[in-house]
């Protein structure tokens, strides 16, 4: 082969390369893309993916000032289920960091569904979200556990307390995409991130 030959043969061996370099760095980020949310992790914990993603059954929640709400009236949005208790310090610290992602959440595609599982209901809530002024969330009641309760309860609920608190995610198609136990800071950059993934989807 003449010294033009070669040089065509080696322009063509590197332009293949690079195309196939080229095409697995497309084949990353495409993974990238379909690998789920952002990361989500604490000190303690970190988000679990639930699969397949199923849809979370038809539920009627009591809010703090009675009203009765469908959760799945909420759908074509995303929705943070917080499930936390008055006795829970962890719950004290991130109360009112949700109450301050309510106040930016406004009206995003992000609904917020804080419920307490206190089985003294409505007046101790109401006083103990009122020491921490939180004024933003209009938390729900769960008294009896219809709604949530503990692995190791006998009595199927659509939601199980891994941990105190804890958070469920379910996303704009009404299905339950995963959990983290423990407190989060909502409000950090890995918080809104991962909360905006969920929102613009």
């Amino acid at each position: 082969m003449d010294a033009e030959g070669l040089s065509r043969s080696r322009r063509a061996f590197l332009a293949g390369v690079g195309g196939s370099v080229l095409s697995a760095v497309a084949r990353a980020q495409a993974n990238t893309t379909d690998s789920g949310p952002p990361p989500l992790r604490t000190a303690r914990s970190q988000f679990v993916e639930l699969r397949p993603l199923n849809e979370v059954p038809t539920l009627v929640l009591e809010r703090i000032d009675g009203k009765l709400v469908a959760l799945n009236s909420l759908r074509g949005k995303a929705i943070l289920v917080n499930f936390w208790a008055t006795w829970c310090p962890p719950c004290r610290r991130e109360l009112p960091l949700l109450d301050g992602l309510q106040r930016r959440a406004g009206e995003t595609e992000l609904e917020i569904v804080a419920v307490s599982i206190d089985q003294a209901g409505h007046p101790v809530v109401a006083s103990f979200l009122k020491q921490l002024n939180v004024t933003r969330l209009r938390p729900f009641l769960d008294p009896l556990g219809r709604i949530a309760r503990r692995a190791e309860s006998e009595a199927p609920t659509p939601f199980v307390l891994w941990g105190m608190p804890i958070s469920y995610i379910i996303d704009r198609r009404g299905r339950l995409a995963g959990y983290i136990t423990g407190e989060v800071d909502w409000l950090s950059d890995q918080g809104r991130t991962f909360l905006n993934f969920f929102a613009a989807g």
